[in-house]
C-alpha cells in the first residue's frame, strides 16, 4: 500500500486523545492528510476543552465506539488475550517492541505500526471492525467518522457477508 504511511500516522494522531501536542501538530496534519480534512477542519475551530469532551464521549464511555480492534471480534473473553499476544508477536517480528501504555491492539497504534513497517496485514485482518466501528461513527454523527472513512477507503473491500 504505498503512499498511505502519511495517511495511517495522521490517522493515528487523529485518533488518539487530542491533547496539546495533537493541537500543535493540527496545521501539519491539515496539510500532510487531506484526506482527513472533515476532522481536522473541524479540529481546528473547535476549542481544545470541547474537543477533548467529545472525545471522552465518543470513545471512553463504551464500547460501542471501542478503538481496540480485538473487542470487536472477540469481546471481553479469554480468547481475546491470544489475539494481544499475537498483535505483540507481529509488532516483535517486525523489529517493534509494543511499549504502550494502551493494548497493542489500539487502533492508533496499529496505524502507527502499519505507518512504520507498510504491512497492512492487521489492517486487512480487522478490515470488518474497522467498517463497523466506521459505521457506528456516522450513526452518531461525530467528525471521527471522517478518518475511519479515509482509512476503510485504502483498504481492499470487505468481503461478502462480513457483518456491519
Amino acid at each position: 500500500m504505498p503512499g498511505f504511511e502519511v495517511l495511517y500516522q495522521a490517522a493515528a494522531l487523529c485518533l488518539t486523545y487530542p491533547d496539546d501536542d495533537f493541537r500543535a501538530r493540527l496545521p501539519l496534519l491539515r496539510e500532510a492528510a487531506p484526506q482527513l480534512r472533515g476532522f481536522t477542519d473541524h479540529a481546528a475551530v473547535t476549542p481544545q476543552r470541547d474537543l477533548q469532551a467529545h472525545y471522552v464521549e465518543v470513545f471512553d464511555f463504551r464500547n460501542r465506539h471501542s478503538l481496540y480492534l480485538s473487542w470487536w471480534s472477540d469481546g471481553d473473553t479469554r480468547r481475546r488475550g491470544m489475539s494481544l499476544v499475537r498483535f505483540k508477536d507481529l509488532y516483535r517480528a517486525h523489529g517493534l517492541e509494543f511499549t504502550g501504555e494502551e493494548l497493542p491492539d489500539f487502533l492508533p497504534a496499529v496505524l502507527e505500526f502499519t505507518s512504520r513497517t507498510g504491512d497492512t496485514g492487521p489492517l486487512v485482518e480487522h478490515r470488518d471492525a474497522l467498517e463497523r466501528l466506521r459505521s457506528r461513527l456516522t450513526a452518531a454523527g461525530t467528525p471521527y467518522a471522517c478518518v475511519l472513512d479515509a482509512v476503510c477507503a485504502t483498504l481492499p473491500p470487505a468481503p461478502a457477508g462480513a457483518r456491519r
